[in-house]
């Protein structure tokens, strides 16, 4: 399986932040973006949230970039169920307003 992902690194906690109105998943990252380390803790991250090993996680592209494409060795059902149970994505602040 196949996922768009947004990584914001060098936060206090890992965690899923949810989905951005372009479809892609944003998570912040508490490892730094030096030497792979926020590549690793988001490997880590993802091989636990879908009960992977770290080898059926991939980082398909995106190495030195905050946007990335993870392959996922996982059952399709699984990976809907997971990414089913976050959010969508909220309306921006600017709608909120008008």
């Amino acid at each position: 399986m196949h996922l768009s992902i947004r990584v914001v690194p060098n936060v206090s906690k890992t965690e899923i932040v949810g989905w951005m109105t372009d479809g892609c998943l944003k998570i912040r990252l508490a490892a730094p973006p030096v030497d792979g380390k926020a590549n690793q803790e988001l490997v880590s991250y993802l091989a636990k949230l879908f009960v992977v090993s770290r080898n059926d996680v991939t980082i398909t592209s995106g190495h030195s970039s905050r946007q990335k494409n993870i392959r996922i060795a996982v059952e399709q059902e699984t990976f809907d169920r997971i990414l089913g149970e976050i959010p969508a994505p909220c309306a921006s602040k600017q709608s909120k307003l008008l």
